[in-house]
């Protein structure tokens, strides 16, 4: 039986125990990474920021931002944001569990939630903060010819870091991060699966 990217996800996050970054210097903020299927296949819901918005001008991101003080906790902060920024009720989503802590180059600590949605949704993006939404197949990912590489010394440190072409896009930073994991989470699953 061959098992969905959001189960697999959801069976492999709830035997591990994210990394975490401990350092309260950082700004405190979620994102929502959305997996759904669409046309065949699954898809995650990503959207470039417009250039109204006051961090990542142009970027291409997942659903989310800073923490609130009204919020209870951090997936308090990615369902909300989702929902003002992509029109996604709270209620509509299926939280799967939490990938590692990102920080981003503007000093954000960003907690990544994984969820699915029924699709299709009719989503409503925020004309102020969202230029484009983008529903990015996983299969896009994992083709080779999409993903860039590139590694660098950082104190010493050699460090690799990865970027994925996506039609006139490029994906990088944090974004590429999380997704990466993604990727691995799923190969990870997967492998047991066949085990």
């Amino acid at each position: 039986m061959v098992i969905s990217p959001p189960d697999l996800l959801n069976r492999v996050l709830a035997h591990r125990t994210k990394k975490t970054v401990g350092d309260s210097s950082l700004t405190p903020a979620s994102v929502l990474l959305l997996l759904y299927p669409k046309d065949g296949e699954y898809c995650i819901l990503l959207n470039k920021r417009s250039e109204h918005v006051e961090h990542h001008k142009g970027e291409i991101s997942l659903p989310g931002g800073a923490r609130d003080p009204e919020d209870r906790d951090s997936l308090e902060t990615a369902l909300r944001e989702t929902e003002e920024e992509m029109g996604i009720q709270r209620g509509d989503v299926t939280v799967l569990g939490q990938l590692d802590e990102v920080v981003t180059r503007s000093r954000f600590l960003v907690q990544v939630f994984a969820g699915t949605i029924e699709y299709p949704y009719q989503f409503k993006p925020s004309a102020i903060e969202i230029a484009e939404v983008l529903e990015v197949p996983i299969s896009a990912l994992r083709d080779p010819a999409n993903v860039r590489v590139e590694t660098h010394l950082e104190n010493g440190t050699s460090v690799t870091s990865y970027a994925y072409a996506y039609n006139q896009h490029l994906i990088y930073g944090a974004t590429a991060k999380i997704l990466q994991q993604l990727l691995e989470l799923l190969e990870e699953g997967q492998a047991k699966e066949e085990q």
